[in-house]
């Protein structure tokens, strides 16, 4: 893993999931596959292996740059930007 200059901009504390759930998928009826956090504002996507891709879909709409897993015993973050683990 590395550090990049998006993880020192990240709010602390770490903001509170906005959801259980990716919220998308479920207005679309579609399953996500695995959850991701954006760790600017707390809103909770779905992974690249999801149909929809929501997690990089929020990226590319906000230019938030790091996200961390959102699955139970994980704790990696990816920057988007960096396209990186940090």
């Amino acid at each position: 893993m590395s550090e990049c200059a998006h993880v020192t901009e990240l709010p602390h504390p770490e903001p509170a999931a906005q959801s259980e759930t990716c919220p998308e998928c479920v207005a679309a009826g579609t399953h996500p596959v695995h959850l991701r956090l954006c760790l600017t504002c707390g809103h909770v996507g779905c992974c690249d292996s999801s149909p929809r891709r929501h997690a990089s879909a929020h990226h590319a709409a906000t230019g938030h740059p790091v996200m961390r897993s959102f699955e139970p015993n994980e704790d990696w973050r990816w920057c988007f930007v960096d396209r990186t683990l940090v």
